[in-house]
């Protein structure tokens, strides 16, 4: 099968859960034969070769600003796709899927994943907001089948478009589990630190976790490891807020990373809005004992084997964080327990096996005419559909 994956930056992968998604997705796919291209831009992309993993590499031009970068890079992908004629275009997040239409307009099987609800973040400004509510919409409307990565998000777009959504979660690969080592240039030995990994925006909640921080009755270090996403001002304003007992590492890579997640004493999620957190699955699969915010991503995850908090509220948080730091068998009993159903849910064999299957249905199905997809979605009915 001839696949194009568009919307995400781009692989191999450094930051981005979307990106990290597509890469697992794609090297599978391409192990097992098939003809994948996944589309990326240069500033993330940056190696010469043109493939990786079996997966072919097609960089492209675009405008590497906030407002235009998805919509200009996904725009010139569809249409360097429509020439290239795939059996199966996959568009990634709300934003790249509002070019959903130009393709199945153009005879393409187009398939959509929601990866979570954009137009929620602080960073857009209302015309980013109205463009990105469109992208929801147009992400079940438009493609053949969408996909959505989490039960929550599944239930949420059934409910609004009365149209099927098909559930298949992002995952994790196994965990890399390293002693100590690298980290120790931070001044860390293992378990003396609760960690926080992601992008630093707003939505992600870093803020909270410094101010319940530096409430708590504790000797732990706090590290927050991520960088800016057209964040600057935001990443800014959290580095005030930097001693020696609250460390900023940037972005974090390959062995830094995986001895962060093995050696910490637990992990905290304190976003207010997620589609499905890949570094809250991640922090699972290495048996970290998690304590998150209880928006309904965060509770699809952890549900009774982590110590959730009203989110945005410093003093749950902090309440929250000083349970498990008073009681470390609880916290290891936590870790063991969310690890355990985490690595049979969050697999990307399975994830993988399972997105195939649906592309196949997909170009088995009979398309519509491009007119009825275009009165279709702006009457609000519903186009053809598997």
């Amino acid at each position: 099968m001839k696949i194009a994956m568009l919307g995400a930056k781009g692989i191999p992968a450094t930051w981005g859960g979307i990106e990290h998604h597509v890469q697992e997705l794609s090297t599978r796919m391409a192990a097992l034969g098939h003809d994948v291209t996944v589309y990326c831009r240069p500033y993330y992309t940056t190696t010469d070769d043109q493939y990786y993993k079996g997966v072919r590499l097609k960089k492209l031009p675009t405008v590497p600003s906030k407002s235009l970068d998805a919509i200009v890079a996904t725009t010139i992908a569809t249409m360097d796709a429509m020439l290239e004629r795939y059996d199966v275009v996959h568009y990634h997040a709300i934003g790249p899927a509002t070019l959903a239409m130009l393709s199945r307009m153009a005879g393409e099987n187009t398939v959509v994943t929601v990866h979570g609800l954009d137009w929620q973040r602080e960073k857009w400004g209302k015309p980013a907001k109205l463009f990105l509510k469109f992208g929801e919409r147009a992400a079940v409307m438009f493609p053949y089948s969408t996909i959505a990565v989490s039960k929550f998000l599944k239930a949420h777009l059934e409910e609004k478009y009365e149209r099927p959504v098909t559930y298949i979660p992002s995952a994790t690969t196994d965990p890399i589990v390293m002693p100590p080592n690298k980290i120790k240039e931070l001044g860390l030995q293992g378990g003396d630190y609760i960690l926080f990994l992601a992008r630093l925006v707003p939505e992600k909640g870093a803020h909270f976790l410094i101010s319940a921080y530096k409430t708590l009755n504790t000797d732990k270090k706090l590290v927050i490891a991520g960088g800016s996403s057209h964040s600057d001002e935001y990443v800014a304003e959290l580095q005030k807020s930097a001693s020696d007992k609250i460390i900023f590492t940037g972005n974090v890579y390959d062995d830094m990373k995986h001895e962060l997640y093995s050696n910490a004493y637990c992990y905290v999620q304190p976003s207010t809005i997620e589609g499905l957190p890949i570094t809250l699955i991640e922090a699972v699969a290495y048996g970290n004992c998690i304590v998150a915010s209880d928006i309904p991503a965060c509770v699809e995850v952890v549900e009774d084997d982590g110590v959730l908090f009203e989110s945005t509220n410093i003093l749950s948080l902090a309440s929250a964080l000083q349970k498990v730091l008073d009681d470390p068998a609880l916290a290891k009993e936590l870790g063991a327990r969310a690890k355990a159903r985490g690595v049979a849910e969050y697999n990307y064999d399975r994830v993988t096996e399972r997105t195939l299957a649906l592309y196949k249905d997909v170009v088995g199905i009979r398309e519509a005419s491009c007119p009825a997809i275009g009165r279709d979605f702006l009457s609000g009915g519903q186009p053809d559909a598997p």
